[in-house]
């Protein structure tokens, strides 16, 4: 900062908004830029409709959402379906494995892995420690120790030295040390993360190429996974020209964060994308050339055709926070007391028939059916008329975290005790 004196330019040290400023600036033009640097001015930058992507890269998975901001009451809307694959940090562990599998043979890994459970675990463990200081450019080799059984285990299983193992394996990526440790070298380590990493970076990119996440302004990178050197740097060069790397401090715990603040207000996500289709199997009329005959039913001298997929939402449907769909239920029989109702769901778009390939059963609503209150006039009332066919209307609330259902009998308006359930299924 500078100020006029006596016609002299005079300097004076920054204070701390300067220096968090500058911090800032510079934060941007390397385009990777920590949240807690700055949390302040980036919230003052989100606008009304501006998108983003979280991408969450734990151990087993990577999970990609999109939100987009919304005006006044800044809740946010889900613009694309959530997605991801089996893309973790297992997958560097299960290259490893691989790598060891090409120098000590298959055989002899299934082995010490059944019969030394003990040193496997200390082995996969000095991996995991030195895997978390895998950087870019790093130029001295890694150094995992082997347990000493290993190498007993070795020299009595094959009758040979580990040292030679490695030397008959022509790996020159991964040296031996006297001291009882694999050198594995840069290349060695870039051989372990690339797989993973591409899947991840094409996941992303073929997210970012889709019509509706369009304009994506910044890219949340949390996970445990996310505190990789390697997989910052290639997030940065695939997609940091297009939107910024935003890398939260402890990104380890930011999903558990999320998550408590998600409990104090569930209501702050209002719009979703459904991920699959969700319906339950009905009977309709049959209609000659467009049911196909197997499907055909004739009950009481009329044609049905069985096992329609009566859909409650689609792929990729938007679904508003509270959302719901009604549908009535009439009991099979008059004295009927639960009706068990399978849902079923896909991922699949043009599936017609619960019976078609791709479609599950994924759980069932039950309906817990009161006695039926008399019906005046009814049969043994001196009417002479039959009682009538109970309409039970089911109410099925999504857009929240779990589907949520609600039944009345419409004859009695009496509420109906009404359960659904995933676990089991």
């Amino acid at each position: 900062m500078r100020a006029e004196q006596g016609g002299e330019k005079v300097t004076t040290p920054p204070g701390p908004h300067s220096l968090r400023e500058e911090q800032l600036r510079r934060s941007r033009h390397s385009r990777t830029f920590l949240v807690e640097s700055g949390t302040g001015e980036l919230w003052s930058e989100l606008q009304t409709g501006d998108r983003y992507i979280v991408a969450d890269c734990g151990g087993g998975t990577v999970d990609l959402t999109v939100h987009q901001i919304e005006q006044p009451q800044g809740t946010l809307k889900e613009l694309y379906k959530a997605s991801g694959g089996p893309h973790g940090a297992v997958g560097v562990d299960l290259a490893f494995e691989a790598m060891l599998c090409q120098i000590f043979g298959e055989d002899f890994i299934l082995s010490f892995k059944a019969k030394r459970p003990a040193a496997w675990v200390d082995l996969t463990i000095a991996f995991e420690a030195r895997k978390r200081t895998a950087a870019p450019g790093r130029a001295n080799a890694l150094n995992i120790s082997l347990p000493f059984s290993f190498i007993d285990f070795y020299k009595r299983h094959k009758g040979q030295s580990v040292e030679a193992a490695l030397r008959r394996s022509n790996m020159n990526i991964v040296k031996w040390s006297s001291q009882g440790m694999l050198r594995l070298t840069q290349e060695a380590m870039n051989e372990l993360f690339q797989p993973t990493i591409d899947k991840i970076v094409k996941h992303i990119e073929e997210l970012m190429a889709k019509p509706e996440v369009c304009g994506v302004r910044f890219l949340f990178l949390v996970g445990g996974f996310a505190e990789s050197p390697m997989l910052q740097r290639a997030v940065q060069r695939a997609v940091g020209r297009t939107c910024r790397i935003i890398i939260p401090h402890d990104v380890g715990l930011t999903i558990l964060k999320g998550a408590v603040l998600f409990g104090l207000d569930p209501t702050v996500v209002r719009v979703r994308r459904c991920p699959l289709i969700y319906g339950v199997g009905v009977l309709n009329r049959f209609v000659e050339g467009r049911h196909p005959r197997d499907k055909l039913l004739v009950k009481e001298g009329r044609e049905w055709c069985t096992d329609i997929l009566d859909r409650f939402v689609c792929i990729d449907q938007s679904v508003a926070l509270g959302e719901v769909v009604r549908r009535s239920y009439t009991p099979a029989r008059l004295g009927q007391r639960k009706i068990i109702i399978n849902i079923y769901c896909s991922s699949a778009e043009d599936v017609a028939y619960i019976t078609d390939p791709g479609v599950r059963k994924c759980g069932t609503i039950t309906l817990d059916l009161p006695e039926p209150l008399p019906v005046p006039g009814g049969a043994g009332a001196g009417g002479g008329a039959g009682p009538e066919r109970r309409e039970i209307r089911a109410t099925m609330q999504f857009g929240d975290t779990e589907i949520k259902v609600t039944a009345v009998d419409v004859m009695s308006n009496r509420f109906v005790r009404a359960s659904i359930d995933f676990l089991s299924n």
